[in-house]
């Protein structure tokens, strides 16, 4: 089985679970760091797949790399190559798929509640979480529209487009992968940008994000297993 390639755009930002979930189902992935200078494949052949985590840059941005992946992410679509974004790589889908990526009313960092939408298409990706609250991490300041087509998966009180679906292909604006340990580290690493809107209902404070692991992760996790689950069935074998 040919690998599902993860670009990485930051240090801090790696594939964190969805890494863990492809090596429990024994679907190879080949890290892509861009954040180290490597170049954006022109194709998608030779990859099952492609994600894209996320990252502390905007996708308006002038940076070299963000066309020739929107590029990538169209050769994938065009020929059934599933494509899964994680905040900033959702941010990526969106853009790619004709959406636009505009400032979200608030910014939303720490652990927050999503709502599911209840249609066909979100009861094949949500399963049981079509129509329900789920838990999910966030940390971003910009959210994207709906591309043409895509289905709404999940909606918070805060932003309204958390997760869309288009096809195979799954864009999400939230943080799924998260792990322990990257918790840690954003909550040091963008401590003051926490701390400057922790007194919005949107927001929490680092130690309130690090206290609230033991409750929310493992409910997170189930979630994370559900979308991942579904999103691996349409992987080329």
């Amino acid at each position: 089985m040919q690998p599902v390639a993860i670009f990485r755009h930051s240090p801090t930002e790696g594939p964190g679970y969805f890494a863990i979930f492809l090596e429990q189902h024994g679907i190879p992935w080949q890290l892509i760091a861009i954040d180290e200078g490597a170049a954006v494949p022109s194709t998608a052949d030779g990859f099952s797949g492609l994600c894209f985590m996320g990252g502390p840059m905007s996708v308006n941005d002038s940076l070299p790399w963000i066309e020739p992946v929107c590029a990538l992410i169209r050769d994938a679509a065009d020929k059934d190559i599933p494509v899964i974004g994680h905040c900033l790589g959702g941010q990526l889908m969106s853009k790619a798929f004709g959406g636009r990526i505009t400032k979200n009313p608030v910014k939303e960092i720490g652990w927050g509640d999503v709502h599911g939408e209840d249609n066909a298409i979100a009861r094949h990706w949500l399963g049981d979480y079509a129509g329900e609250n789920s838990t999910v991490f966030q940390w971003h300041g910009e959210t994207f529209s709906i591309p043409t087509e895509a289905t709404r998966l999940f909606a918070s009180s805060h932003c309204a487009n958390q997760m869309f679906a288009l096809g195979p292909h799954l864009g999400m604006q939230c943080h799924v992968e998260m792990m322990p340990e990257m918790i840690a580290t954003w909550c040091e690493q963008w401590a003051d940008e926490a701390i400057a809107v922790a007194d919005q209902p949107s927001a929490q404070t680092p130690e309130v994000m690090q206290a609230q692991i033991g409750e929310r992760l493992p409910r997170m996790r189930q979630l994370s297993n559900q979308l991942y689950s579904v999103w691996i069935e349409g992987l080329r074998r």
